[in-house]
């Protein structure tokens, strides 16, 4: 295919993304940001699985991507219980303040 993106270009935004997210997990003291930037790193890989499926014409890639999207579902779910409990607990999100596990 003369017109198709090569993949390389998908592999290095993947890594873009997947650096981008590693930046804001370690530089960032909001618990939300944090977050976000996990599921910024999960969605670059899976980008990189579905990249290699289609290079190689397997299946493997995109099962593997969708059980990586459920993990990410069942993280959010109970990521976000868990910042919505410090928050009422402690009043603040920033990482820096909730230093403890004891109320």
């Amino acid at each position: 295919m003369p017109n198709a993106v090569p993949l390389s270009w998908y592999l290095i935004l993947s890594a873009i993304l997947f650096g981008l997210g590693v930046a804001g997990f370690i530089f960032r003291r909001n618990i939300i940001t944090v977050f976000m930037s996990i599921e910024l790193m999960l969605n670059a890989v899976n980008l990189t699985f579905v990249t290699f499926s289609y290079q190689f014409k397997q299946v493997d890639g995109h099962i593997y991507s969708f059980f990586v999207m459920v993990v990410a579902a069942a993280e959010a779910a109970v990521g976000l219980a868990i910042i919505l409990t410090v928050f009422k607990n402690r009043s603040t999100l920033m990482i820096d303040d909730v230093n403890s596990m004891k109320y």
